[in-house]
C-alpha cells in the first residue's frame, strides 16, 4: 500500500512541476511581449504546492526570474517548506 502512495506522490510532483514549467514559460513570453504577467504569488504557490522542481528547471532553462533576489529568496523558502512538510508527512505516507 505505501508503494502505491509513494507513486501517487511522485506523480503529483511531476504533474505540478510540468504545470509550473508551463506557467513560467507563459510568464516569460508575457514579459517579452510586455503583456499581463503571472503574479509572483502564483509562481510561489505553485512551487510550494510541489511544483518547485519544474519551477527551478524553468528558471534555469528559460533564464526567467533568476536576477530578482527577493523572488529567489522566497522561492527557496517555498522549496524548504515543501521539502520539510514532505519529510514531516513521510511517516504517515509510509504508514509508520
Amino acid at each position: 500500500m505505501s508503494t502505491s502512495i509513494l507513486i501517487l506522490v511522485a506523480v503529483f510532483y511531476v504533474v505540478v512541476s510540468v504545470i509550473a514549467y508551463i506557467v513560467y514559460a507563459v510568464d516569460k513570453k508575457a514579459a517579452i511581449k510586455k503583456r499581463q504577467r503571472v503574479s509572483e504569488k502564483s509562481l510561489h504557490l505553485l512551487a510550494l504546492a510541489g511544483g518547485w522542481p519544474g519551477a527551478w528547471f524553468a528558471q534555469q532553462r528559460l533564464r526567467h526570474k533568476t536576477q530578482k533576489t527577493s523572488f529567489r529568496l522566497i522561492f527557496w523558502m517555498t522549496v524548504a517548506l515543501n521539502v520539510g512538510g514532505l519529510w514531516v508527512l513521510m511517516p504517515f505516507i509510509l504508514g509508520h
